[in-house]
Protein backbone atom coordinates (compact mmCIF):
# COMPACT_ATOMS: atom_id res chain seq x y z
CA UNK A 1 0.00 0.00 0.00
CA UNK A 2 1.21 3.71 -0.60
CA UNK A 3 1.43 5.97 1.87
CA UNK A 4 -0.98 8.44 0.18
CA UNK A 5 -3.23 5.16 0.04
CA UNK A 6 -2.85 5.26 3.89
CA UNK A 7 -3.69 8.53 4.18
CA UNK A 8 -6.98 8.32 2.72
CA UNK A 9 -7.95 5.32 3.95
CA UNK A 10 -7.22 6.88 7.53
CA UNK A 11 -9.58 9.82 6.76
CA UNK A 12 -11.90 7.67 5.13
CA UNK A 13 -11.53 5.76 8.75
CA UNK A 14 -12.48 8.85 10.77
CA UNK A 15 -15.29 10.29 8.39
CA UNK A 16 -16.80 7.22 9.24
CA UNK A 17 -17.07 7.61 12.76
CA UNK A 18 -18.69 10.70 12.99
CA UNK A 19 -19.06 10.21 17.45
CA UNK A 20 -15.33 9.55 17.42
CA UNK A 21 -14.57 12.82 15.48
CA UNK A 22 -16.97 14.78 18.55
CA UNK A 23 -15.50 13.00 21.64
CA UNK A 24 -12.18 13.82 20.00
CA UNK A 25 -13.12 18.08 19.80
CA UNK A 26 -14.39 17.25 23.30
CA UNK A 27 -11.39 15.80 24.36
CA UNK A 28 -9.62 18.98 22.71
CA UNK A 29 -11.57 20.98 24.81
CA UNK A 30 -11.02 19.34 28.01
CA UNK A 31 -7.34 19.20 27.55
CA UNK A 32 -7.19 22.62 28.41
CA UNK A 33 -3.63 24.59 28.18
CA UNK A 34 -3.45 24.19 31.92
CA UNK A 35 -3.55 20.35 32.22
CA UNK A 36 0.03 20.45 30.22
CA UNK A 37 -1.29 16.94 28.62
CA UNK A 38 0.93 16.20 25.72
CA UNK A 39 -0.32 16.30 21.82
CA UNK A 40 -2.33 13.15 20.88
CA UNK A 41 -3.22 11.98 24.33
CA UNK A 42 -6.99 12.94 23.91
CA UNK A 43 -7.09 9.69 21.89
CA UNK A 44 -7.15 7.75 25.38
CA UNK A 45 -10.45 9.32 25.78
CA UNK A 46 -12.43 8.14 23.25
CA UNK A 47 -10.61 4.91 23.41
CA UNK A 48 -12.35 4.44 26.98
CA UNK A 49 -15.41 5.62 25.63
CA UNK A 50 -15.21 2.63 23.54
CA UNK A 51 -13.94 0.49 25.67
CA UNK A 52 -16.54 0.83 28.53
CA UNK A 53 -19.20 0.17 25.67
CA UNK A 54 -17.29 -2.92 25.16
CA UNK A 55 -16.12 -4.42 28.49
CA UNK A 56 -19.31 -3.16 30.79
CA UNK A 57 -21.60 -5.65 28.69
CA UNK A 58 -19.38 -8.59 28.90
CA UNK A 59 -18.22 -7.82 32.54
CA UNK A 60 -21.18 -6.33 33.88
CA UNK A 61 -25.17 -6.75 35.05
CA UNK A 62 -25.69 -8.16 31.07
CA UNK A 63 -23.22 -11.12 31.50
CA UNK A 64 -24.77 -11.71 34.75
CA UNK A 65 -28.80 -12.03 34.01
CA UNK A 66 -26.84 -13.88 30.79
CA UNK A 67 -25.60 -16.40 33.47
CA UNK A 68 -28.87 -16.09 35.85
CA UNK A 69 -30.51 -17.43 32.67
CA UNK A 70 -28.62 -20.36 32.60
CA UNK A 71 -29.74 -20.78 36.40
CA UNK A 72 -26.02 -19.76 37.76
CA UNK A 73 -25.78 -20.34 41.62
CA UNK A 74 -24.71 -17.42 43.64
CA UNK A 75 -21.21 -18.92 43.84
CA UNK A 76 -20.87 -19.10 40.21
CA UNK A 77 -22.11 -15.86 39.86
CA UNK A 78 -19.43 -14.67 42.01
CA UNK A 79 -16.72 -17.05 40.16
CA UNK A 80 -18.05 -15.12 36.81
CA UNK A 81 -17.34 -11.39 38.54
CA UNK A 82 -13.90 -12.66 40.29
CA UNK A 83 -12.42 -14.07 37.56
CA UNK A 84 -11.22 -10.79 35.68
CA UNK A 85 -9.42 -9.09 38.90
CA UNK A 86 -8.34 -12.75 39.70
CA UNK A 87 -6.29 -12.59 36.08
CA UNK A 88 -4.95 -9.83 37.00
CA UNK A 89 -2.16 -11.92 39.01
CA UNK A 90 -0.05 -13.01 35.72
CA UNK A 91 0.79 -9.34 35.15
CA UNK A 92 3.76 -10.31 37.54
CA UNK A 93 5.27 -13.22 34.88
CA UNK A 94 3.85 -10.71 32.48
CA UNK A 95 6.08 -7.75 33.76
CA UNK A 96 9.79 -9.05 32.67
CA UNK A 97 8.44 -9.17 28.84
CA UNK A 98 7.47 -5.01 28.79
CA UNK A 99 10.95 -4.05 28.42
CA UNK A 100 11.28 -6.72 24.98
CA UNK A 101 8.47 -5.03 23.33
CA UNK A 102 7.19 -1.79 24.84
CA UNK A 103 4.70 -0.23 26.81
CA UNK A 104 1.89 -0.14 23.57
CA UNK A 105 2.66 -2.96 22.03
CA UNK A 106 2.04 -4.66 24.55
CA UNK A 107 -1.27 -3.50 25.40
CA UNK A 108 -2.45 -3.39 21.82
CA UNK A 109 -1.71 -7.25 21.73
CA UNK A 110 -3.65 -8.07 24.47
CA UNK A 111 -6.74 -6.05 24.05
CA UNK A 112 -7.32 -7.07 20.30
CA UNK A 113 -7.26 -10.78 21.84
CA UNK A 114 -9.67 -9.99 23.91
CA UNK A 115 -11.93 -8.67 20.96
CA UNK A 116 -11.89 -11.81 19.33
CA UNK A 117 -12.91 -13.89 22.42
CA UNK A 118 -15.56 -11.36 22.78
CA UNK A 119 -17.12 -12.38 19.07
CA UNK A 120 -16.69 -16.29 20.31
CA UNK A 121 -19.06 -15.01 23.12
CA UNK A 122 -21.82 -13.86 21.09
CA UNK A 123 -21.96 -17.11 19.54
CA UNK A 124 -22.89 -19.28 22.46
CA UNK A 125 -26.42 -17.78 23.61
CA UNK A 126 -26.92 -19.34 20.08
CA UNK A 127 -26.06 -22.68 20.63
CA UNK A 128 -29.61 -23.22 22.97
CA UNK A 129 -30.91 -25.16 20.42
CA UNK A 130 -28.56 -27.91 20.59
CA UNK A 131 -26.57 -27.34 23.80
CA UNK A 132 -28.10 -27.42 27.53
CA UNK A 133 -27.70 -24.57 29.84
CA UNK A 134 -25.04 -26.69 31.77
CA UNK A 135 -23.03 -26.62 28.75
CA UNK A 136 -23.31 -23.10 27.45
CA UNK A 137 -22.80 -21.69 31.49
CA UNK A 138 -19.12 -24.10 30.86
CA UNK A 139 -18.55 -22.35 27.61
CA UNK A 140 -19.48 -19.02 28.85
CA UNK A 141 -16.53 -19.26 32.02
CA UNK A 142 -14.12 -20.92 29.55
CA UNK A 143 -14.18 -17.77 27.05
CA UNK A 144 -14.42 -14.96 29.45
CA UNK A 145 -11.16 -16.86 31.05
CA UNK A 146 -9.45 -16.63 28.22
CA UNK A 147 -10.80 -12.96 27.67
CA UNK A 148 -9.87 -12.27 31.14
CA UNK A 149 -6.29 -13.59 30.96
CA UNK A 150 -5.60 -11.88 27.81
CA UNK A 151 -6.42 -8.83 29.80
CA UNK A 152 -4.94 -9.60 32.50
CA UNK A 153 -1.45 -10.05 30.99
CA UNK A 154 -1.38 -6.82 28.84
CA UNK A 155 -3.18 -4.96 31.51
CA UNK A 156 0.32 -4.65 33.38
CA UNK A 157 1.39 -2.07 30.66
CA UNK A 158 -1.40 0.18 30.98
CA UNK A 159 -1.03 2.38 34.09
CA UNK A 160 3.12 2.61 33.72
CA UNK A 161 2.21 3.77 30.01
CA UNK A 162 -0.28 6.55 31.16
CA UNK A 163 2.10 7.48 34.07
CA UNK A 164 4.67 8.37 32.03
CA UNK A 165 2.35 10.47 29.45
CA UNK A 166 0.88 12.62 31.84
CA UNK A 167 2.43 15.31 34.04
CA UNK A 168 2.47 14.61 37.45
CA UNK A 169 0.39 17.93 37.92
CA UNK A 170 -2.22 16.56 36.05
CA UNK A 171 -2.83 13.04 36.43
CA UNK A 172 -5.97 13.65 38.33
CA UNK A 173 -7.69 15.84 36.23
CA UNK A 174 -6.91 13.31 33.57
CA UNK A 175 -8.10 10.40 35.75
CA UNK A 176 -11.60 12.22 36.19
CA UNK A 177 -11.97 13.34 32.05
CA UNK A 178 -11.53 9.65 31.90
CA UNK A 179 -13.64 8.46 34.14
CA UNK A 180 -16.20 10.95 32.50
CA UNK A 181 -15.90 9.09 29.62
CA UNK A 182 -15.94 5.89 30.66
CA UNK A 183 -19.24 6.37 33.23
CA UNK A 184 -21.17 8.23 30.06
CA UNK A 185 -20.09 5.00 27.64
CA UNK A 186 -21.39 2.97 30.24
CA UNK A 187 -24.62 4.89 31.24
CA UNK A 188 -25.02 4.47 27.08
CA UNK A 189 -24.50 0.27 27.19
CA UNK A 190 -26.76 -0.38 29.97
CA UNK A 191 -29.85 1.87 28.26
CA UNK A 192 -28.82 -0.15 25.36
CA UNK A 193 -28.84 -3.49 27.36
CA UNK A 194 -32.26 -2.41 29.01
CA UNK A 195 -33.59 -2.25 25.48
CA UNK A 196 -32.79 -5.49 24.27
CA UNK A 197 -33.76 -7.47 27.10
CA UNK A 198 -36.43 -5.65 28.52
CA UNK A 199 -38.65 -8.66 29.26
CA UNK A 200 -37.81 -12.78 29.25
CA UNK A 201 -35.21 -12.56 26.61
CA UNK A 202 -34.17 -15.12 23.86
CA UNK A 203 -30.74 -16.61 23.46
CA UNK A 204 -30.52 -13.94 20.47
CA UNK A 205 -31.11 -10.83 21.88
CA UNK A 206 -28.39 -11.61 24.36
CA UNK A 207 -26.31 -12.93 21.39
CA UNK A 208 -27.08 -9.45 19.64
CA UNK A 209 -26.03 -7.70 22.90
CA UNK A 210 -22.46 -9.31 23.05
CA UNK A 211 -21.74 -8.63 19.16
CA UNK A 212 -22.17 -4.96 19.77
CA UNK A 213 -19.88 -5.45 22.76
CA UNK A 214 -17.51 -6.98 20.70
CA UNK A 215 -17.56 -4.50 17.60
CA UNK A 216 -16.96 -1.89 19.82
CA UNK A 217 -14.21 -3.09 21.15
CA UNK A 218 -12.82 -3.66 17.81
CA UNK A 219 -13.17 0.48 17.41
CA UNK A 220 -11.12 1.04 20.47
CA UNK A 221 -8.57 -0.42 19.09
CA UNK A 222 -8.56 2.05 16.48
CA UNK A 223 -7.99 5.19 18.81
CA UNK A 224 -5.94 2.86 21.23
CA UNK A 225 -3.15 2.78 17.98
CA UNK A 226 -2.96 6.49 18.14
CA UNK A 227 -2.16 7.13 21.75
CA UNK A 228 1.17 7.99 21.99
CA UNK A 229 4.14 6.10 23.23
CA UNK A 230 6.01 6.60 25.96
CA UNK A 231 10.28 5.69 25.81
CA UNK A 232 10.94 2.88 28.13
CA UNK A 233 12.87 3.80 31.29
CA UNK A 234 16.60 2.33 31.22
CA UNK A 235 16.25 0.35 33.75
CA UNK A 236 13.64 -1.56 32.19
CA UNK A 237 14.90 -2.32 29.06
CA UNK A 238 18.91 -2.93 30.44
CA UNK A 239 17.23 -4.95 33.62
CA UNK A 240 18.80 -9.15 33.85
CA UNK A 241 18.43 -9.22 37.80
CA UNK A 242 15.46 -10.77 40.00
CA UNK A 243 12.83 -8.77 40.75
CA UNK A 244 13.36 -7.81 44.60
CA UNK A 245 9.04 -8.67 45.51
CA UNK A 246 10.28 -8.74 49.09
CA UNK A 247 12.18 -5.23 49.24
CA UNK A 248 9.00 -3.65 47.73
CA UNK A 249 6.26 -4.75 50.05
CA UNK A 250 8.67 -3.61 52.81
CA UNK A 251 8.46 -0.22 51.17
CA UNK A 252 6.27 1.85 53.58
CA UNK A 253 4.18 3.82 51.36
CA UNK A 254 3.62 1.31 49.41
CA UNK A 255 3.02 -1.12 51.87
CA UNK A 256 0.01 1.55 53.29
CA UNK A 257 -1.39 1.57 49.87
CA UNK A 258 -2.02 -1.99 49.46
CA UNK A 259 -3.30 -2.37 52.76
CA UNK A 260 -5.59 0.30 51.51
CA UNK A 261 -6.58 -1.17 48.49
CA UNK A 262 -6.92 -4.77 49.62
CA UNK A 263 -9.38 -3.69 52.68
CA UNK A 264 -11.45 -1.80 49.71
CA UNK A 265 -11.45 -4.49 46.81
CA UNK A 266 -12.71 -7.01 49.62
CA UNK A 267 -15.04 -5.26 50.24
CA UNK A 268 -16.71 -4.04 47.03
CA UNK A 269 -16.03 -7.15 45.35
CA UNK A 270 -19.11 -8.27 43.91
CA UNK A 271 -21.44 -5.73 45.21
CA UNK A 272 -22.64 -4.56 42.01
CA UNK A 273 -23.15 -8.24 41.01
CA UNK A 274 -25.36 -9.40 44.77
CA UNK A 275 -26.96 -5.64 43.88
CA UNK A 276 -28.61 -7.42 40.68
CA UNK A 277 -29.36 -10.63 42.49
CA UNK A 278 -30.96 -9.23 44.69
CA UNK A 279 -33.04 -6.92 42.66
CA UNK A 280 -34.12 -10.02 40.73
CA UNK A 281 -34.45 -12.78 42.70
CA UNK A 282 -35.00 -10.92 45.88
CA UNK A 283 -37.86 -8.56 44.41
CA UNK A 284 -38.21 -10.09 40.87
CA UNK A 285 -38.01 -7.71 38.70
CA UNK A 286 -37.27 -8.52 34.68
CA UNK A 287 -33.74 -8.19 33.36
CA UNK A 288 -34.65 -4.76 31.63
CA UNK A 289 -35.53 -2.49 34.87
CA UNK A 290 -32.66 -3.87 36.44
CA UNK A 291 -30.58 -3.05 33.71
CA UNK A 292 -32.64 0.31 33.55
CA UNK A 293 -32.17 1.09 37.17
CA UNK A 294 -28.56 0.03 37.40
CA UNK A 295 -27.80 2.36 34.38
CA UNK A 296 -27.93 4.89 36.84
CA UNK A 297 -24.75 3.95 39.29
CA UNK A 298 -22.85 5.69 36.12
CA UNK A 299 -24.40 9.29 36.07
CA UNK A 300 -23.29 8.35 40.00
CA UNK A 301 -19.84 8.20 38.41
CA UNK A 302 -20.47 11.23 35.94
CA UNK A 303 -21.21 13.08 39.27
CA UNK A 304 -17.54 12.59 40.63
CA UNK A 305 -16.83 15.29 37.69
CA UNK A 306 -18.26 17.71 39.29
CA UNK A 307 -17.35 16.44 42.98
CA UNK A 308 -13.86 16.36 42.25
CA UNK A 309 -13.04 18.04 38.82
CA UNK A 310 -9.36 19.53 39.58
CA UNK A 311 -9.48 19.16 43.19
CA UNK A 312 -8.12 15.55 43.30
CA UNK A 313 -5.17 17.33 42.43
CA UNK A 314 -4.09 20.04 44.91
CA UNK A 315 -6.51 18.37 47.52
CA UNK A 316 -4.85 14.84 47.24
CA UNK A 317 -6.22 11.52 47.39
CA UNK A 318 -6.23 11.14 51.00
CA UNK A 319 -9.30 12.60 52.18
CA UNK A 320 -11.65 11.84 48.99
CA UNK A 321 -11.10 8.03 50.07
CA UNK A 322 -12.19 8.73 53.64
CA UNK A 323 -15.01 10.55 52.51
CA UNK A 324 -15.85 8.27 50.08
CA UNK A 325 -15.41 4.88 52.16
CA UNK A 326 -17.84 6.86 55.13
CA UNK A 327 -20.45 7.42 52.57
CA UNK A 328 -20.13 3.85 50.64
CA UNK A 329 -20.62 2.36 54.34
CA UNK A 330 -24.21 4.20 54.78
CA UNK A 331 -25.37 3.82 51.05
CA UNK A 332 -24.57 -0.43 52.04
CA UNK A 333 -26.55 0.22 55.11
CA UNK A 334 -29.58 2.03 53.02
CA UNK A 335 -29.23 -1.42 50.52
CA UNK A 336 -29.50 -3.39 53.93
CA UNK A 337 -32.43 -1.66 55.11
CA UNK A 338 -34.29 -1.63 51.97
CA UNK A 339 -33.16 -5.76 51.65
CA UNK A 340 -35.03 -6.01 55.51
CA UNK A 341 -37.57 -4.33 54.66
CA UNK A 342 -37.45 -1.33 57.30
CA UNK A 343 -37.74 0.77 54.15
CA UNK A 344 -40.25 0.31 51.47
CA UNK A 345 -39.23 -0.79 47.64
CA UNK A 346 -39.60 1.82 46.24
CA UNK A 347 -37.84 3.14 42.41
CA UNK A 348 -37.08 6.58 44.48
CA UNK A 349 -35.05 4.85 46.87
CA UNK A 350 -33.09 2.21 44.51
CA UNK A 351 -32.04 5.05 42.00
CA UNK A 352 -30.22 7.10 45.24
CA UNK A 353 -28.71 3.88 46.24
CA UNK A 354 -27.08 3.11 42.55
CA UNK A 355 -26.40 7.05 42.17
CA UNK A 356 -24.40 7.44 45.21
CA UNK A 357 -22.63 3.91 45.04
CA UNK A 358 -21.71 4.61 41.65
CA UNK A 359 -20.49 8.09 42.90
CA UNK A 360 -18.49 6.87 45.62
CA UNK A 361 -17.06 3.98 43.66
CA UNK A 362 -15.06 6.38 40.73
CA UNK A 363 -14.19 8.45 43.61
CA UNK A 364 -12.39 5.53 45.46
CA UNK A 365 -11.38 4.10 41.68
CA UNK A 366 -9.43 7.55 40.56
CA UNK A 367 -7.78 8.68 44.11
CA UNK A 368 -6.78 4.89 44.49
CA UNK A 369 -4.84 5.04 41.18
CA UNK A 370 -3.83 8.72 41.57
CA UNK A 371 -2.34 7.92 44.72
CA UNK A 372 -0.09 4.41 43.18
CA UNK A 373 0.90 7.18 40.75
CA UNK A 374 2.46 9.09 44.14
CA UNK A 375 3.57 7.12 46.21
CA UNK A 376 4.83 4.49 43.46
CA UNK A 377 8.48 5.58 42.72
CA UNK A 378 10.25 5.82 38.89
CA UNK A 379 12.96 2.87 39.49
CA UNK A 380 10.95 -0.20 39.48
CA UNK A 381 7.44 1.64 38.38
CA UNK A 382 6.35 -0.91 36.04
CA UNK A 383 6.85 -3.91 39.01
CA UNK A 384 5.42 -1.82 41.30
CA UNK A 385 2.49 -1.25 39.57
CA UNK A 386 1.93 -4.99 38.32
CA UNK A 387 2.42 -5.88 42.23
CA UNK A 388 -0.23 -3.08 43.29
CA UNK A 389 -2.66 -4.33 40.59
CA UNK A 390 -2.34 -7.95 41.25
CA UNK A 391 -2.46 -7.62 45.02
CA UNK A 392 -5.78 -5.42 44.74
CA UNK A 393 -7.03 -7.76 41.92
CA UNK A 394 -6.40 -10.79 43.48
CA UNK A 395 -8.58 -9.56 46.71
CA UNK A 396 -10.72 -8.15 44.54
CA UNK A 397 -11.31 -11.88 42.45
CA UNK A 398 -11.81 -13.92 45.76
CA UNK A 399 -14.03 -11.42 47.50
CA UNK A 400 -17.43 -12.00 45.18
CA UNK A 401 -16.77 -15.84 45.65
CA UNK A 402 -16.35 -15.67 49.34
CA UNK A 403 -19.64 -13.53 49.22
CA UNK A 404 -21.43 -16.09 46.96
CA UNK A 405 -20.50 -18.70 49.20
CA UNK A 406 -21.69 -17.09 52.25
CA UNK A 407 -24.79 -16.29 50.34
CA UNK A 408 -25.59 -20.09 49.24
CA UNK A 409 -24.66 -21.19 52.94
CA UNK A 410 -27.35 -18.55 54.22
CA UNK A 411 -29.87 -19.91 51.91
CA UNK A 412 -33.24 -19.16 52.88
CA UNK A 413 -32.52 -17.84 56.65
CA UNK A 414 -35.65 -15.58 57.59
CA UNK A 415 -35.46 -14.15 60.92
CA UNK A 416 -36.32 -10.33 62.61
CA UNK A 417 -34.23 -8.49 64.99
CA UNK A 418 -33.94 -4.97 66.31
CA UNK A 419 -36.82 -4.26 63.50
CA UNK A 420 -34.99 -5.66 60.55
CA UNK A 421 -35.62 -8.93 58.79
CA UNK A 422 -33.09 -10.82 57.95
CA UNK A 423 -32.11 -12.84 54.75
CA UNK A 424 -29.20 -13.47 53.37
CA UNK A 425 -29.50 -10.24 51.08
CA UNK A 426 -29.68 -8.09 54.40
CA UNK A 427 -26.96 -10.03 56.12
CA UNK A 428 -24.64 -9.61 52.96
CA UNK A 429 -25.28 -5.87 52.59
CA UNK A 430 -24.17 -5.64 56.42
CA UNK A 431 -21.18 -7.43 56.68
CA UNK A 432 -20.15 -5.32 53.62
CA UNK A 433 -20.91 -2.17 55.41
CA UNK A 434 -18.37 -3.25 58.45
CA UNK A 435 -15.91 -4.59 56.02
CA UNK A 436 -15.59 -1.35 54.28
CA UNK A 437 -15.20 0.38 57.65
CA UNK A 438 -12.51 -1.63 57.73
CA UNK A 439 -11.20 -0.17 55.06
CA UNK A 440 -11.77 3.36 56.06
CA UNK A 441 -9.68 2.92 59.25
CA UNK A 442 -6.77 1.88 57.00
CA UNK A 443 -6.96 5.16 54.59
CA UNK A 444 -5.72 7.09 58.15
CA UNK A 445 -2.27 5.94 58.19
CA UNK A 446 -1.88 6.43 54.31
CA UNK A 447 1.57 8.42 54.05
CA UNK A 448 0.30 11.98 51.63
CA UNK A 449 2.52 14.96 52.58
CA UNK A 450 0.40 17.00 50.34
CA UNK A 451 -3.03 15.66 51.12
CA UNK A 452 -5.09 17.96 52.92
CA UNK A 453 -7.35 17.17 55.77
CA UNK A 454 -11.01 16.12 55.06
CA UNK A 455 -12.36 19.23 56.68
CA UNK A 456 -10.84 20.83 53.88
CA UNK A 457 -12.11 18.73 51.16
CA UNK A 458 -15.88 19.30 52.79
CA UNK A 459 -15.47 22.95 52.85
CA UNK A 460 -14.27 22.87 49.37
CA UNK A 461 -17.27 21.19 47.90
CA UNK A 462 -20.05 22.12 49.85
CA UNK A 463 -19.13 25.81 50.71
CA UNK A 464 -16.76 26.96 48.91
CA UNK A 465 -17.78 26.27 45.15
CA UNK A 466 -22.07 26.29 45.45
CA UNK A 467 -20.57 30.08 46.53
CA UNK A 468 -18.49 30.75 43.96
CA UNK A 469 -21.62 29.49 41.58
CA UNK A 470 -23.97 31.89 43.06
CA UNK A 471 -21.41 34.40 43.16
CA UNK A 472 -21.56 34.45 38.98
CA UNK A 473 -25.29 33.81 38.81
CA UNK A 474 -25.95 36.65 41.46
CA UNK A 475 -27.39 39.57 38.57
CA UNK A 476 -24.96 42.54 39.07
CA UNK A 477 -27.19 45.85 38.54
Amino acid sequence: MRASDGVLLRRELDSSFPLAESLECFGRYLDTPTTKLPDGLRHAYVFAFFNALSFQIVLSSPMVLYARSLNASATVLGLLTGMMPLLVIFQIPAAAYIGRIGYKRFVYAGWGMRVLFIFGLSLVPLTGGFLNKTTQLALILALLFAFNLSRGISSCAWLPWITGLVPADSRGRFLSREAGFVNVASFASFLLAAGCLWKNPSGWQFAALFGFSAIMGAISLVFLKRIPDTPLPEEIRTSKGPVPWGAMLRYRPFAKLLRVAVAWSVAYGGVQAFCIAFLRTGIGLDEGPILLLSSVFFLGGLGSLWFLGSRLDHLGSKPVLMFAMAASMAVMAGWMLLAGKVWPIRVTVVLALQFMMGLQAALIQMANTRLAMVVIPVMGRTHFFALFSVVSSVALGLSPILWGLLIDALGSIETTWLAVHWTRFSIFFAAVSFVMGIALVTVRSVEEPTAASLEALLREVLIQSPHRVFVRLWPRG
